[in-house]
């Protein structure tokens, strides 16, 4: 108790509300294989106060006491190589209790923390390879958490979802060959504003929950209340919630006695294998994840049958996030039907609830849907990337000709490929294991003193950030032919692709007088595609305007990040009439065109005028020639 006093953790059980956070996270308690949690939510919903009350309850495990790893004593399938052999020669493995940890996974976190490396300690002064445990050894068997989870870089995001998927963490460096068991309960939380997760990482929590505050003043007045005596008095608070965090763990110990014989009737079986089918949801994880939670929801109920109304709460955990048509749509909330006949005592009206949840969700679906039911309709191409053309609706989505990974010297990010002497002197990402072999070849002995010629630092290839910007234009030539929906059309498209890139994207508008920039850079997909499809179309056509505010964006965005490599898609029948600084529109445009070649701003061209006869002056055509951009057209 008293360790868990000096951390000031919030009793789990003094947590007001969200019952189905808790269910949740209780759930993966009794059976990790469930595969964790997501929390979904505004900022200040709770969500990491939930994650980190949950050690409070956790029960205690058996591991092998002198191994880094936790490695279960009672099976050998879950022991690291060294654990192994010593199982295998006979030897008696000493044996410790542990609580369940929660450990913290920092989105600052470098691969070499979260996977493991050289122990430098050791080899200077035994001259022996040894590995020095990273994250993963420390989460085995316990609770691994990411807050703000949507926001990992891809490439440790690729890491963790391999020892995910295997349960193995595999160590190949500088010389050192070694894997360790990560059997980890993995658990998220991210605010949907700041950017959509990822669907390979997405698919790997088995269940997801998304939390709000609670909107009636009792709760609400009771959560601030609970909040200031647990400031004021942390060690009392806690006393005052001994109990019941006693019992949840206790609850949660004969869960998991109970747990093997849990049994569920072939009838709710059907009914799942039936209502998983008739949702479209094409993962075997959905039927493997939902009967895993409602068996572990009937073990913490002390039950050993699950009942209907166990497996409909499952359903809820672990169905709405795999209902997704589209990688960044919002799932609907879902109830699974009932079998004929059903006689439970919960009765609900599912069809006034999903009429409702179709009201409400239209204006989400409807920009997607019906841009898509147009393309069809139009019969019309629209242009494709190197040669691949718009046709019958489906988009082939934009290929880049340049390379969109760097290599970095020096900085602790991305995969290591080499190594360099430092630099000027300065020192941030240092090769230990290579700065030790230029030193013993330099002719040092052990314990060796580093100096400055001996250290190397590492040389990674990283992913290069990625800024797209829309320049979409809405003026009231766009309206002929129906060129607007057309545009509309290939801007929600190029956010599909975006997301999959995980670029941040952004949204020029050109209408009217100037044009105006809808949407700053942003991960938020879902609020690039709601104000693309509520963009008004009429007025005039400031074509110079849009591309000043693409310089001045991309000149802002690159004083954070110099190596941020910036892609403008203009989408426009080319038709500009609004000068921007009093000159010709077509000297403004010839300087602009120039200062975006010069400032390595890669420009793409959707023509949206068509064939036929299109009259008037398009600057299409100077833009392609002055800008070198790509142009595409239908």
């Amino acid at each position: 108790m008293e360790a868990r006093e000096k951390r000031l953790i919030f009793p789990f059980s003094a947590i007001v509300g969200q019952e189905k956070a808790k269910l949740a996270l209780l759930c993966v308690a009794v059976n990790p294989l469930i595969g964790g949690v997501l929390l979904e939510g505004d900022k200040g919903t709770g969500k990491s106060t939930l994650v980190r009350a949950l050690a409070n309850v956790l029960p205690e495990i058996e591991v092998v006491a002198d191994c880094p790893f936790n490695c279960n004593p009672e099976h050998p399938l879950e022991m690291c190589d060294s654990c192994y052999e010593r199982y295998e020669r006979g030897e008696s493995l000493p044996v410790a209790r542990r609580r369940m940890r929660v450990v913290d996974l920092p989105l600052s976190v470098t691969i070499d923390r979260l996977v493991g490396t050289v122990d430098v300690e050791r080899f200077l002064n035994e001259g022996k390879k040894a590995l020095q445990p990273g994250i993963l050894a420390e989460a085995n068997r316990g609770v691994l958490y990411i807050d703000e989870v949507n926001l990992l870089d891809d490439y440790m995001a690729d890491s963790l979802l391999d020892a995910a998927a295997m349960g193995w963490n595999t160590i190949e460096r500088e010389g050192i060959s070694f894997r360790h068991p990560a059997r980890f309960i993995l658990v998220g939380s991210m605010n949907p504003e700041e950017g959509e997760l990822r669907p390979q990482i997405l698919d790997r929590f088995g269940l997801c929950v998304e939390v709000s505050a609670p909107m009636n003043p009792e709760d609400r007045i009771e959560i601030v209340k609970r909040v200031e005596e647990f400031h004021e008095d942390p060690i009392g608070f806690y006393r005052k919630f001994e109990s019941e965090e006693k019992k949840l763990t206790e609850r949660i110990m004969k869960a998991r006695e109970l747990l093997p014989k849990v049994e569920i009737s072939d009838d709710l079986l059907k009914l799942l294998a039936e209502t998983v089918i008739n949702l479209g949801i094409k993962t075997s994880r959905a039927e493997i994840t939902t009967i895993k939670t409602a068996k572990a929801i009937a073990a913490l109920n002390g039950r050993r049958r699950v009942s209907l109304e166990d497996l409909e709460k499952a359903m809820e955990l672990a169905l709405p996030h795999r209902l997704r048509d589209k990688p960044f749509q919002k799932p609907p909330q879902m109830k699974p039907p009932k079998p004929e006949g059903d006689k439970h005592e919960h009765k609900h009206d599912h069809r006034h609830e999903q009429g409702k949840e179709e009201k409400s969700g239209s204006s989400r679906s409807q920009g997607v849907g019906n841009l898509e039911q147009n393309f069809r309709s139009m019969e019309v191409k629209i242009p494709g990337i190197e040669g691949k053309n718009f046709d019958g609706g489906e988009f082939t989505g934009y290929r880049s000709s340049r390379d969109v990974s760097v290599t970095v010297v020096n900085f602790p990010k991305g995969i290591p490929v080499s190594y360099l002497p430092p630099a000027n002197g300065k020192i941030k990402d240092v090769d230990f294991y290579n700065s030790m072999v230029w030193a013993v070849l330099s002719g040092k002995k052990p314990p060796i003193r580093l100096d400055l010629k001996d250290i190397r630092v590492r040389v990674r290839k990283a992913k290069a950030p990625t800024l797209w910007v829309l320049l979409l234009d809405s003026s009231g030539s766009m309206a002929v032919k129906r060129r607007i929906s057309i545009a509309k059309g290939i801007a929600e498209k190029l956010v599909e692709n975006g997301y999959t890139k995980r670029s941040k994207m952004a949204l020029i508008v050109a209408k009217g007088k100037q044009a105006e920039v809808f949407v700053p850079p942003t991960r938020n997909y879902w609020e690039v595609l709601e104000r693309i499809e509520s963009v008004p179309t009429g007025g005039r056509t400031p074509l110079s305007s849009a591309l000043y505010n693409l310089l001045l964006l991309a000149n802002r965005e690159r004083m954070k990040d110099k190596s941020l490599k910036v892609r403008a898609f203009l989408i426009t029948d080319g038709k500009a009439n609004v000068p921007f600084s009093g000159k010709r529109i077509k000297d403004e445009i010839a300087e602009l065109a120039k200062a975006l070649r010069k400032k390595d701003i890669e420009l793409s061209i959707y023509d949206t005028r068509g064939g036929g006869i299109s009259p008037g002056v398009s600057y299409v055509s100077l833009l392609e020639k002055v800008a070198g951009a790509k142009v595409y057209r239908s």
